[in-house]
């Protein structure tokens, strides 16, 4: 009896063991890891209508227009900031999108890497799709009288 037990145990637990051996991987491409927020400046001046602000920046200012930027504040103060693509001199303007900022809050930038763009037909005479009608150009008159 103690012998057939010893048998089936093992048996029983063998179906349960293999099932992760058979796990496919993930076929997904793999997704560009984004970095650590890095700190990109502090709050300079905040005009009186609060809709935007000036930020000192730290090293050259390479934040696209659109870019969102936080802050962290005391008291865990934080707000968002959409980069203007405004700059001058050492200051560069963000739009208040949320939250609360005052003057000397540190102004945090996290890069989001862009994904590569789709692979496109690079032959020498790509053919144009069958359903789309082929369109002509027509030349352009070198004589135009211009009304003043």
């Amino acid at each position: 009896m103690k012998l057939r037990l010893l048998w089936i145990a093992p048996a029983c637990m063998l179906p349960l063991a293999g099932c992760s051996l058979f796990k496919t991987p993930d076929s997904s491409p793999e997704k560009p890891a984004a970095a650590a927020p890095k700190l990109i400046g502090r709050i300079a001046s905040i005009p009186a209508d609060r809709k935007f602000v000036l930020i000192q920046y730290y090293g050259g200012w390479n934040i696209e227009a659109g870019t969102i930027l936080t802050t962290r504040g005391l008291e865990n103060r934080s707000a968002n900031l959409l980069a203007t693509g405004e700059s001058l001199g050492q200051f560069a303007a963000a739009d208040l999108q949320a939250g609360a900022v005052e003057v000397g809050d540190a102004v945090y930038s996290r890069h989001v890497p862009k994904p590569p763009p789709p692979p496109t037909e690079t032959g020498p005479n790509p053919e144009p799709p069958e359903n789309q009608p082929k369109t002509r150009s027509i030349p352009q008159s070198e004589n135009v009288q211009k009304n003043n």
